[in-house]
């Protein structure tokens, strides 16, 4: 047995979502992303003597939609609370937050949903705060820069129970929070913007053993492959310094995605002391039910509804309906597109073939389909269902013509001249000259070579150029050689 197999992780995540409101936590400030450093400020979110904040009301609203989400329990009487503590890109000393009363406790994400491995991950508590600024370090050889543009943009940190028990968990976890605030469209989850972060506390135990073992906080993970390589090069690391003869220490650090490594930022010898206590500047706010009820109506719905629609309802596999809903873009068009036809699961191989292949060849969002939109799908299928054209036909020269034109489906057809011809007079003339051009073929299916159907269908659609339509030209084929 490996030395490895001895233990087993004991996984926490704190994850950061940045809300998508236009403006900052307690300010008025803009939070566009990119502007130019230093542009989004104002002299309350510097900190300035004399200001007062004020509460922007979406961060509730986007909080208390999370916290239904998640099944969480959402409190009423909500009070905010200085964390002090000194950073250079924090300009007031402190950070406005949640201390005592977090908005939501309890509640779960779902990991792998749908399937054999599904199982929940419990919520310790989400709780409303607002960011610090940006410290740059690397355009300066001798200075560190700030740029205080995110300072007081608001977030929610997600704090899970310490139950993930594997890197594979703890992506799979970042993941599904990722999936769902986009969903809601309270974030828009680019980790490569910082606007969803995620910190872990990792630690190990021997198998069985009751007691946690010592943990360290990783951060610095702007990606959820990141996330996943930090935390298996954390667990073996902490593995091999205790096979080792070592003990583990209470630190933070830093994860390294150029070698996949983390390495030590601080020690924490104890916990921070971060002198907690009421914002004197804000006022408790209160959440009552009929608020969360009217929040609750305006929610979508959610990707694991979505899957039991798909797949009860429409018949979709589980494949094809996983990848529907792995965007929420993606389902409003495939929600769409089937209130215009009920042939489903051709809806789906439309949307997972064709189209996604177009998508990721042109590295662009279904939003920006603006020559193919869910009624012109819907025209596609219906052409091909009543038998003017064939799916290979709709595919390779219909397709390619309609996303880059103008032209309906039908027009491109017509212009063309690639409506299928399913009158039987025709098809037949085309199989007598299938037949004239291919005698020792012919005479090969009579004694017995039944397989050769299909060179005489490719030969039959040859000759009618795709017109024929291949269901009623396979059975005109066998009745004429008897």
């Amino acid at each position: 047995m490996s030395i490895y197999d001895k233990y087993e992780a004991v996984i926490g995540l704190e994850i950061h979502a940045q809300l998508s409101t236009k403006s900052k936590a307690y300010t008025s400030d803009s939070t566009e992303f990119g502007n130019l450093p230093n542009t989004n400020i104002s002299p309350i979110s510097l900190g300035h003597p004399g200001t007062l904040p004020r509460i922007n009301k979406n961060n509730i609203e986007y909080a208390v939609k999370l916290g239904i989400a998640v099944n969480a329990d959402i409190r009423e009487h909500n009070e905010f609370a200085r964390k002090n503590y000194f950073y250079a890109d924090l300009p007031k000393g402190y950070q406005i937050t949640q201390d005592t009363t977090p908005i939501c406790n309890n509640g779960h994400i779902t990991l792998f949903p749908n399937t054999d491995k599904e199982r929940n991950i419990n919520i310790t508590r989400i709780h409303l705060e607002e960011d610090a600024g940006k410290s740059i370090h690397d355009q300066d050889p001798f200075n560190t820069l700030i740029d205080l543009n995110r300072a007081g943009v608001a977030l929610v940190e997600i704090v899970s129970e310490p139950e993930i028990k594997s890197a594979e968990e703890a992506s799979e976890y970042v993941s599904q929070v990722r999936k769902l605030v986009r969903y809601l469209e309270i974030c828009d989850g680019n980790m490569e913007e910082g606007s969803l972060r995620c910190d872990a506390n990792v630690s190990v135990m021997l198998k069985g053993s009751e007691n946690f073992g010592e943990r360290t906080e990783t951060k610095n993970m702007n990606s959820i492959s990141n996330v996943k390589r930090a935390i298996e090069y954390e667990i073996k690391r902490q593995i091999d310094l205790l096979e080792a003869g070592g003990q583990i220490n209470m630190e933070t650090r830093s994860f390294n995605a150029v070698d996949g490594s983390t390495f030590l930022l601080r020690s924490k010898e104890e916990a921070h002391d971060y002198r907690y206590f009421p914002e004197p500047d804000l006022q408790p706010t209160l959440v009552k039910q009929d608020y969360i009820d009217r929040v609750k109506e305006t929610l979508p719905l959610m990707p694991n509804d979505l899957f039991k629609k798909y797949t009860q309802e429409f018949g979709l596999s589980d494949y094809d309906a996983n990848i529907i809903i792995e965007s929420k873009p993606v389902a409003l068009y495939f929600d769409k597109l089937t209130s215009l036809t009920k042939n489903y699961k051709a809806a789906a191989n439309w949307l997972n073939g064709p189209i996604k292949s177009h998508l990721n060849k042109n590295a662009q969002t279904i939003e920006g389909l603006s020559n193919m939109k869910p009624k012109d799908v819907a025209e596609i299928i219906e052409l091909i269902d009543s038998g003017k054209i064939s799916n290979s036909i709709a595919e390779q020269k219909i397709f390619p013509l309609k996303i880059n034109g103008k032209e309906s489906a039908l027009e491109i057809a017509e212009r063309l001249n690639l409506i299928q011809e399913s009158g039987d007079d025709a098809i037949v003339d085309y199989i007598k000259q299938v037949f004239e051009q291919n005698p020792d073929e012919v005479e090969r299916y009579k004694n017995g070579e039944k397989q050769l159907t299909g060179f005489l269908m490719g030969q039959l659609m040859r000759v009618s150029g795709g017109k024929a339509d291949p269901k009623k030209a396979n059975q005109l084929i066998r009745e004429m050689l008897g």
